[in-house]
């Protein structure tokens, strides 16, 4: 707060009361630099005020600390302490049960906003519907014999799952075969210099290729000559 005053005592004094701590005359013109008063007049308002008897002050070497006079306020008795405590703590009651209810409130508002409106109800049931009619037209024709895949679409497809094996394949070997040219000789522990680089083999990742290559017909050649089998 501070001013109700209009000369740089008045606001000082009014400061210093409403603060009712010690302060330096650096915290009191930090607080006061937004009322555009320079820190050599506040030095001097203090110091006045405190050769007055307005403020009190202590001196600590070569700082000197400025308090509001103590007789000026009205000093409770146990009596009146003990009662405010009370007063406190009814409040704290209150405030923990406002708090409570709050948090109940914001719940139950995250949950609605978690909900679909009634807008987003109608266009997911019109898009399940859609997907259910199109799989039971699927299961219509299954069940009275149609092929939905064509020999030729199904030669297409068998054809790039043999090319990826066999590119799976030929990478997994040259990966091989430069691991074991680096590691040939080395006395690092294979486990920890692979965690160290980063790297991860089908193996680490619980995949494997021979799983896949099993799904190819036995026999059958990959492109550019190389064999399926791993």
């Amino acid at each position: 707060m501070a001013p109700k005053s209009d000369n740089t005592e008045g606001i000082v004094l009014n400061f210093v009361n409403e603060q009712n701590r010690p302060l330096n005359s650096q915290n009191v013109a930090d607080f006061l630099q937004k009322f555009n008063l320079k820190k050599a007049a506040i030095q001097k308002a203090l110091d006045t005020l405190a050769d007055s008897g307005r403020i009190s002050f202590k001196e600590y070497g070569k700082q000197k600390i400025y308090l509001a006079r103590q007789d000026q306020f009205d000093i409770p008795n146990s009596e009146e302490l003990n009662r405010m405590k009370e007063e406190n703590n009814k409040l704290q009651e209150k405030l923990d049960e406002q708090r409570k209810a709050i948090s109940e409130v914001e719940g139950e508002i995250k949950s609605l906003q978690s909900n679909l409106t009634l807008e987003e109800i109608h266009a997911r049931q019109t898009k399940l519907n859609k997907e259910v009619k199109e799989m039971e037209e699927k299961l219509t024709k299954l069940r009275r014999g149609v092929t939905l895949v064509s020999p030729e679409e199904r030669k297409i497809v068998e054809g790039m799952y043999s090319d990826t094996i066999c590119q799976w394949r030929k990478r997994k070997r040259m990966f091989n075969d430069v691991w074991d040219a680096i590691t040939e000789n080395s006395p690092k522990d294979l486990k920890e210099f692979k965690e160290e680089l980063g790297i991860e083999n089908d193996e680490d990742v619980g995949v494997s290729l021979q799983s896949f290559c099993d799904l190819i017909q036995h026999g059958k050649k990959c492109s550019r000559g190389l064999a399926c089998k791993v």
